[in-house]
């Protein structure tokens, strides 16, 4: 009697150690998802906003009776909208700076984590400066000595933006790569397009007309740099944030400057040096910073007539204004693409408390750009450390990444809702899959949107924002399958046809 007690006694320890084990890995990372072998016709990941389950992967199968359900959601292959490109976050200087300090065995199982297609996320678009931004190591272009022919990568993309891209392109070599400059040289730049005084600061100023050549040759060098390397930039916006003149390296570019520098001058040198990269206009608020002379600022482009071929569309940020704003420019221009290009979480908006962040983030950034006709959704830093940085003075200082790593090891990693979102898409909806039509269930507090990937499967997103749980249906004209759907949730789910 004795020695059964005491084997009871052990068995219980543990097992309730395992339990403490489990635990205690919950609050650090995803699920553990080593149950890859799940077996089920519907593969399915799952994250509530306590945590309760992290991206957990799970599945089932379809079902052999008719479907009765009055919460079925049906999907129309049939009505079509636009074709995604891929989701990611900005792999920033300070980024590729924080993950460089990791071990090389804890960056690897990371980037695997987030960019693998068959071991991880599968994320399939970031975004990276054109020189430094204000999350970089220090204020710099390529080319900081006066004339063009002066153009060299820096110690911040040779040390640790190339090298990182490299391993991530290792792991996932189809991840779209879109790049975007916070500064022209200073010595590029003047004061006003009236005075025309030579202006050497980081901050504001304007394009000097008489280096727009010169600096559609600085991005022309910048492309081919980076394909040097083996990296191919698959798009670039002439200028992030063109109507903040407020950053720690920024520069002003007006709807009119745009159109010229653009069309006279980036488009030629791009078609004369055979680049088949994208140009995407604006990258700014969905308010134009409240600037009524800007209101508009891509279609006010597109209507002074533009290259079709090349400039493929605007890119938005969400910092002010509403995602309406998108309905409104691809009503406009159907014709012209629209990408999502940055948001951020920070201590201005309770960054850290994925309670609330999981839901609003996943509603109005990633579920509400996708539904307003984009074809891409980046999210700002992948990384930043636990002070918030590495960061610029005069940049932001209150960001937190889609990640947050302790900066006392470099090792314990904590997820914000930006990386769960993302990953929420680009686990289960592929590039070059098609955003398709809804009809039936429809409910305030859920959010979903549906594609069809190039591979014969279906992906569906769903967002539960209310407090409680639902089975939903969801039938796709041959197959139907029930879940429960968490209260508080994200569910993502891919199918084959």
């Amino acid at each position: 009697m004795k020695k059964f007690g005491i084997n009871i006694f052990l068995a219980m320890t543990l097992l309730l150690g395992a339990f403490a084990c489990g635990d205690a890995n919950k609050e650090k990372g995803i699920d553990d998802n080593g149950d890859n072998n799940l077996s089920g016709d519907v593969t399915i990941y799952v994250t509530t906003n306590t945590r309760s389950q992290d991206f957990k992967k799970q599945a089932t199968d379809f079902s052999k009776k008719s479907n009765m359900s009055p919460t079925t959601i049906r999907l129309e292959p049939g009505t079509r909208y636009q074709t995604m490109d891929g989701f990611g976050a900005a792999v920033t200087g300070s980024t590729c700076y924080n993950l460089m300090q990791m071990t090389p065995g804890n960056r690897t199982k990371f980037l695997k984590e987030t960019f693998s297609t068959t071991e991880g996320m599968g994320q399939s678009y970031i975004r990276i400066a054109i020189g430094c931004s204000d999350f970089s190591l220090s204020e710099y272009t390529c080319c900081d000595t006066p004339g063009i022919e002066n153009f060299g990568l820096t110690s911040e993309e040779n040390d640790y933006v190339i090298p990182i891209l490299k391993e991530i392109l290792a792991i996932n070599p189809d991840v779209k790569i879109m790049g975007s400059p916070w500064t022209s040289p200073r010595w590029m730049k003047v004061n006003n397009l009236t005075e025309l005084k030579p202006f050497n600061s980081w901050t504001s100023g304007q394009l000097n007309p008489a280096y727009y050549g010169d600096y559609a040759t600085y991005f022309v060098k910048w492309i081919q740099a980076f394909e040097q390397q083996g990296i191919k930039i698959f798009s670039v916006t002439p200028q992030n944030e063109p109507l903040n003149r407020g950053n720690s390296a920024s520069l002003f570019m007006g709807w009119e400057e745009q159109l010229e520098f653009v069309k006279n001058h980036l488009v030629p040198k791009f078609k004369e040096s055979s680049l088949q990269t994208k140009i995407y206009l604006f990258d700014h608020n969905y308010n134009y910073d409240n600037m009524a002379d800007q209101n508009d600022y891509p279609v006010r482009i597109y209507d002074a007539g533009i290259d079709e071929d090349i400039v493929a569309g605007a890119a938005y940020h969400n910092y002010g204004g509403n995602k309406s704003e998108l309905l409104d420019i691809h009503e406009r221009h159907p014709d012209r693409e629209l990408v999502f290009t940055e948001t951020s979480i920070g201590t201005w908006n309770d960054g850290r408390n994925l309670e609330v962040r999981l839901i609003d983030d996943m509603r109005e950034v990633a579920l509400g750009t996708v539904n307003n006709w984009c074809r891409g959704v980046i999210v700002w830093n992948l990384m930043l450390d636990s002070e918030r940085g590495p960061n610029r003075e005069g940049g932001c200082q209150t960001c937190y990444g889609a990640v947050d790593i302790d900066k006392s090891n470099y090792s314990s990693i904590t997820r914000n809702s930006h990386y769960y979102i993302i990953g929420h898409l680009s686990s289960v909806v592929k590039p070059g899959a098609v955003r398709i039509g809804t009809s039936g269930f429809s409910d305030s507090g859920f959010f979903h949107s549906a594609f069809e990937n190039t591979d014969g499967t279906y992906a569906f997103v769903l967002l539960n924002s209310t407090a409680s749980a639902k089975m939903i249906t969801l039938d796709d004209g041959n197959h139907h399958f029930s879940y429960e759907v968490p209260a508080k949730s994200v569910i993502s789910y891919r199918w084959k046809k």
